[in-house]
Formats: C-alpha cells, structure tokens, sequence
C-alpha cells in the first residue's frame, strides 16, 4: 500500500449468481486513492464501474460475492461485519448514489435525514445536529435552507435532491467521498453547480474523492487521476493530462473521440434543406397550462407552455433546448395532440388539428411518432421486441398480412442495427442502448412525415449516444422526414440539429441556425447553458470561465419568473399580469427574447 493511499484495492473480483449463469462483474482489480486526491473512474455502462466500489464498501446485493482485498488507511474491511462497517459508512467513506430520489427515504423530511447521520455518527444533541445540517445545506448552495430542511424529497426538483444527497455526505466530515454518475441526466447548468460544489469540498475539506462516470467531459473537469475501466478491468491508468492528451489504449481513445466538443467545429455534416422546401409543421403562439392547486379554493396556473411558435419544414431538424422545466416534453406533447391544449394553434400541411378528433386524429398519427427518453419503460415488458416494433402497423395500417408486417419488422430491425434473428427476444435481455434502437424502429416503421426524440439519447453512454444520433440522422436522409430532437445536452443537439431553439420558462429566448447561434450566442440564457458544457480537454476546463446562473429556476406559478432576463419590467406581483418579452429579429433567421443588457444570471 502506497504511504498516501487512503484506499487500496487489491486483486479484487465480484461474482453475481443469476438465473442465467455465473456473471463476473469487476476481474482481479487493483486500484487506490491518493490522500486528498480526486481520481476518476471511466467507462461505459456495464463497466463495472459502480460495482466496484459498492463491493468495496460492503454493499454488494445478496447475490454478488467479492475476494480479495480492500483496505481502508491500511485497515482491512473486505468482509467486514456490518456493524464495523455501519462506523466507517456515513461518517469516514461515504457515497452519492446515482438516482437521488431513490436514494432518499420518501416519508422523512430533508432534515431529519442529514440530522440521522449526525446524531448516529457524531452523537450530537438534537439542537446542535440542526445547526450543523443547516449549515451544510447553506454550503452545497441550496436557498432558503431553513424551509427546505422541512420538505420532503419529492418536493424538490431533481437537482435540489442531488445537493441534499452531496450534503448528507459531507455532514460528517468523511475522509472519502465516493460519487457514483453524480450528474447524470442532470441539465448542464446544475450539473455544473453540482461540480463546482464538489471541487470547493475537496480543495476546503481535503477530502479524498472518487468520481465515476461514463462522460469525459465531467472528468476532464474535477479529476486528478484517471482509471478507466472496461469488462470489469481497469485497462489504462494515469495522470488525467496523459490519459487525455497522450492516450494509449484503443478504449480510451475511442470513448474520447466518441464525446462531441463544443470547442471543435461540428464534426457531423449535415444535408442542407432545400430552399423550397415545404413547411410541414407549423406553430402558433401555443399554450399549455395547468390548474394548481393554491390552498384555500384557489387555483393557480402553472404556464408549462407559455405562448411558443415556430415552423419545421420537409426533412429539417430542429432542436429544442433547456433546462428540466422549462416546458419541451409539454410542447411536444401538445403538437402530437397527447396533451390538451389551453390556447394556439398546431397546423399540420397547412391544416389546423384543434378540431380534429378520434378515428380521423387516429388516422394522421401514421405521420407522426416519438421516441421516448427512457426506452425500457416506454415499451411493454411483456411483448418480444418484434410486437413492439410491429404495433403500429397493426394499428394504423390492418391491411397488412402477418407475412408483410413480419418482413418489414425484420428490414427495420436490420435498419437500426439490430439482428432480424432477435425478434422474438424480450426488452430485459437487451441493453438500453438495443432498447432504444427498438424505439426508433418501432417509431420508423410508418415511415412518418415527423419524428420527436424527446431526450431520446441522454442516459446513454458517449459511444453509444453518438451511434444513435448517427443512427436518426441515417434514417432522416433514407425516409426525408423532419425531426424534433429535444435535449438537454448542447453538443449532442449540435450533431443533428439545422436550427436550434431555446426555451426558458414555457418561452423561447433565442431561436437561430446551428451554426450561428453556437458561434454567437446572443441571449444571457443561451450564454450560460452553452458555457456550462465540459469539455473533454483538462486545460479548457481549468481555464474555462463560465457564465453562472445562480439559485434554482422560478417557479413557473409565479408570473415574475419569465422576466428573470429582463427585470426591468417585472412589477412586484407575483399574480400580476407581467411585460411578455418579445423576439427581436437581430439577424435574418435569427430571433432574440428582449432582456436587459445588465442582466447575465439568475438570482
């Protein structure tokens, strides 16, 4: 054991023993942690990333079984009794699980947790225990901390719930951190608060941090030393310059040149759209609000959709970009009528679908399909992936023959990259990236007129992000369809997109060509959340100077919210009828939401 190490893997292997047979998850690993160092763990999913350490720290399901050695400060604790182990988890090594929501116990309130760890780990006085987790609460920036220590997980937004958990980690003052895809599927600004959090507890705290995640950028950002792991080896260690500048196995440079840069001219070239192409889709000033309830017999509406209008033309992409809760799934949703409107009108060629209703509505939607972020919950669990993918043309085209729609499920399985032979396999035994294959099959086999990727990529590894993005763009060019590609990652939108929207509150900020609006951001909003994208360059990101937003987004009940960008306007009512910010023409095709000047963050 190194004289620094403060965690020292040794030859380790975990088993787990399923139905199918024997699954060897982490293969005779060594690895440490340096004392007061961050060291990032990389690679794809089923790596054996967070297998790893939870076999470290004695977390393995009731199936799994680890050999070999793992020693804390030189401190055997491989096969630990719990009851040793309870002292050490919590208070000197602790964990920031992926999915915070589940992490967290839904019937305590925010403070009753963070206070649990101090008053098991540090036996401190109930009064004490509270000041203490209201001041690590103020620490992982969270406003209003006093209100939110009596809240419950599920009444805070996803990023909210990720600081709770960072501080629940860091109450006791622990020697290691361990935080395992910390910022996955978070939106780029909160994801970027969320390292800058982790960057002052390790430089203030000296707190030894291990970061596992499959995004490059994320460990370009924090991380000291890398280890990248494949198949549940690690295949290339070392400092994070040489794993990122002078790299030497064929993994790393592949999941390198998978991630796309923002700081690079795009590397996807897109088909231009014909001058004369025709506008199939077009929207006007569309709204979706819902009814809340405001205590006391009142309502309040909550504006997910706040007066939003743009066009899309035969065989164009346009991608629609913001942060979670700013409305894209609800617009979506509206334009394929899956979700009431309040005000506005979709045309479809040219046609108003306000008034279309039942068997006729059922009709068209063989020109329209989406695709959904999560593919393992948007398809049925109980039909082979060949049902699936067959459902729609059962649906909306019955005169087919079983022969026919069998061929054409087989062609389009062979489309996506997916063997015709597996057409009869269920969603579990595929992984999410084959899942999510199954729904751009299943969501191209009408050959629609318009296709909408509702964050269709995002919880995905790079590698296999950019071969569905490539996958969509082939299909695009074969089938000349349009697509709305929504996302909260800038870059991946910037592989696909023609031109790109950008929405804040229920409303669109800027609106422009790809290249223009990434070349010359014009709007506070578009500036931040361009600025927040890491980059897989470790001198980039040390130099990097952001454009922060700071606090978490306004409530969309409250009408002040969408006049964060120009306060000058906003009266002092949060029930008023507010100034309605309007799209400047600032260049040809390129619209701008008026904001004042002065402004450039969020308070």
């Amino acid at each position: 054991m190194d004289a620094d190490s403060i965690l020292d893997i040794k030859n380790l292997d975990v088993r787990f023993s399923t139905p199918d047979g024997e699954v060897h998850a982490v293969k005779g690993l060594d690895l440490s942690v340096g004392e007061g160092e961050c060291l990032g763990v990389v690679g794809e999913s089923g790596s054996g990333k967070s297998q790893l350490f939870l076999a470290a720290i004695g977390l393995l399901s009731s199936n799994g079984r680890a050999t070999g050695s793992v020693k804390y400060r030189g401190d055997e604790i491989l096969g630990a009794v719990p009851k040793r182990l309870n002292r050490l988890r919590g208070s000197k090594i602790t964990m920031i699980f992926q999915d915070p929501l589940t992490s967290l116990t839904p019937h305590m309130t925010v403070g009753a947790q963070i206070m649990e760890s101090l008053r098991i780990h540090l036996r401190l006085p109930r009064d004490e225990a509270e000041k203490r987790a209201l001041e690590v609460l103020e620490l992982v920036r969270i406003p209003e901390a006093a209100r939110r220590m009596l809240q419950y997980p599920h009444e805070l937004s996803g990023g909210m719930r990720q600081r709770v958990m960072i501080a629940m980690a860091m109450v006791c003052g622990p020697d290691l951190l361990i935080a395992d895809e910390p910022t996955t599927a978070l939106d780029v600004t909160v994801q970027a608060e969320i390292l800058d959090i982790m960057r002052d507890l390790k430089h203030e705290l000296k707190t030894s941090i291990v970061l596992v995640s499959h995004d490059m950028g994320v460990i370009a950002s924090m991380a000291d030393r890398v280890a990248v792991m494949r198949d549940g080896a690690v295949v290339e260690t070392g400092w994070v310059d040489d794993i990122f500048y002078k790299p030497q196995h064929d993994y790393t440079k592949m999941l390198l040149d998978a991630m796309p840069r923002l700081d690079r001219p795009a590397a996807a070239v897109i088909d231009a759209v014909p001058c004369d192409a025709d506008t199939i889709l077009k929207v006007e000033d569309l709204r979706v609000h819902f009814p809340v309830d405001a205590g006391g017999w009142r309502t309040r509406d909550l504006r997910a959709v706040d007066g939003v209008s743009f066009s899309l033309r035969q065989g164009e992409t346009l991608g629609i970009v913001g942060e979670s809760g700013c409305g894209k799934s609800s617009l979506a949703r509206a334009v394929l009528k899956l979700l009431p409107k309040t005000d506005g009108a979709v045309l479809w060629l040219g046609r108003d679908l306000g008034p279309v209703k039942g068997e006729e509505m059922r009709k068209l939607r063989k020109d329209f399909q989406i695709v959904f972020q999560d593919p393992l919950a948007s398809l049925d669990p109980r039909m082979t992936v060949g049902e699936s993918i067959c459902e729609p043309l059962r649906a909306l085209k019955p005169h087919l023959s079983r022969a026919e729609v069998t061929q054409r499920v087989r062609h389009m399985m062979e489309l996506v990259g997916l063997d015709p032979n597996w057409i009869n396999r269920y969603p579990h035994e595929f992984s999410g990236g084959q899942n999510q294959r199954v729904g751009v099959a299943r969501a191209m086999i009408l050959e629609p007129k318009l296709v909408i990727c509702d964050e269709a990529v995002s919880a995905l590894d790079a590698s296999i992000q950019s071969q569905i993005v490539d996958l969509i763009r082939k299909l695009q060019s074969d089938f000349g369809m349009s697509l709305i590609f929504i996302s909260h990652d800038l870059s991946v939108v910037r592989q696909i997109a023609h031109r790109v929207m950008v929405l804040y509150l229920g409303r669109v900020v800027e609106l422009a060509d790809r290249e223009v609006l990434y070349a010359d951001p014009r709007h506070p909003y578009t500036r931040a959340l361009l600025s927040a994208v890491p980059i897989p360059d470790p001198r980039l990101e040390r130099s990097k100077k952001r454009v922060r937003l700071t606090g978490e987004l306004p409530s969309p009940l409250d009408t002040r919210a969408s006049l964060m960008f120009l306060k000058s306007k906003v009266i002092d009512d949060p029930d008023a009828e507010q100034y309605r910010p309007k799209l400047i023409e600032v260049a040809p095709g390129h619209l701008v939401a008026e904001h004042d000047l002065t402004v450039s963050s969020r308070t």
